[in-house]
């Protein structure tokens, strides 16, 4: 992180838009980086600044703010700021680190934005995102989404990616969620020192494995920390004993 909080500001209203740059003005410590008005904008915005945090409207034209975050490899921090306060109970069950009522006081973006910062400091809590085609470690997060829940995830917390159709599904905090994106394409981006591939369907979370137990076919079974099995295919357990100097 810069010394200062990089902030990206996402609003379909102009005047909302105008409203918080002046506010985050009086900040000497904040930086807004740049403002977009859509989802497409906003993703785009993302890919190229990689800010610290986004200031998220929830209701737009073109879409939610959930929508702007869903599929990014590595979510920034997120305060929501909304005229439509039902939306509430959404953005905090995905793990938002506020969530502001317009008109915005300028108190409550203060208190939002300290939130930010110290988020920000301490990325085993949460990391910004990271740069393009940089790989993916433990303290980078993703934005999950299946139907109206939603969840931000340290990639540190999941157990297991497991093969769904086309997708994979994520096992983190005894719950699981499907990510539209394949298990190569996922495995080409994670750190190989944290995720292993098990098998042609499964990856686990190295530092989630409780036990390890020889299997049948020369190959061996994994007993995660949430109580999960996993077998390890004959074909990769030479890599396996490598990775824990078995």
């Amino acid at each position: 992180m810069s010394a200062r909080l990089r902030v990206l500001i996402v609003d379909d209203a102009r005047l909302a838009r105008r409203e918080l740059r002046t506010l985050l003005e009086a900040l000497p410590w904040v930086e807004c980086v740049g403002e977009a008005d859509d989802v497409p904008a906003a993703r785009a915005a993302i890919a190229r600044l990689h800010p610290d945090l986004l200031l998220l409207d929830v209701q737009m034209p073109s879409g939610s703010g959930f929508d702007v975050l869903d599929g990014l490899e590595c979510v920034p921090a997120v305060v929501f700021v909304t005229a439509y306060d039902q939306y509430a109970v959404q953005a905090f069950d995905a793990n938002a680190l506020d969530y502001l009522v317009k008109p915005v006081a300028a108190e409550r973006l203060h208190a939002a934005l300290e939130k930010a910062r110290e988020r920000v400091r301490h990325p085993a809590t949460a990391a910004p995102a990271t740069t393009a085609r940089e790989k993916l470690g433990a303290e980078d997060q993703v934005f999950l989404r299946e139907g109206e829940r939603c969840w931000f995830v340290a990639l540190g917390e999941i157990s297991r990616v497991v093969v769904d159709g086309n997708y994979a599904r994520l096992w983190f905090r005894d719950q699981n969620a499907l990510l539209a994106r394949s298990l190569s394409a996922l495995e080409a981006r994670l750190e190989p020192a944290l995720f292993f591939r098990a098998n042609r369907n499964t990856l686990v979370n190295l530092r989630m494995v409780r036990a390890v137990e020889p299997s049948i076919a020369d190959g061996y079974e994994l007993t995660l920390k949430d109580g999960s099995r996993v077998e390890v295919s004959r074909r990769q357990a030479r890599e396996l004993r490598e990775r824990l100097a078995l």
